[in-house]
């Protein structure tokens, strides 16, 4: 994996959990759910981060069988 990604990768999982903390944090002091938008917006932010990780896992994968 080149740095750029990598440093996305890292960049999405830092965001992402720091967003999950806080949905923690507001489930244990407040004991009240996260807004459905937060939750969504977590949601899609590991769907950038899958789509980071497949896109190079899908190229590998066709260079590996693009000789049959």
């Amino acid at each position: 994996m080149s740095a750029i990604k990598r440093e996305e990768v890292s960049s999405h999982l830092r965001y992402i959990r720091l967003e999950l903390r806080e949905m923690h944090q507001m489930l244990i002091k407040d004991d009240l759910l996260p807004d459905l938008n937060e939750a969504k917006e977590v949601h899609a932010q590991l769907d950038a981060l899958l789509d980071l990780l497949s896109d190079k896992r899908v190229k590998k994968i066709k260079s590996q069988f693009g000789n049959f």
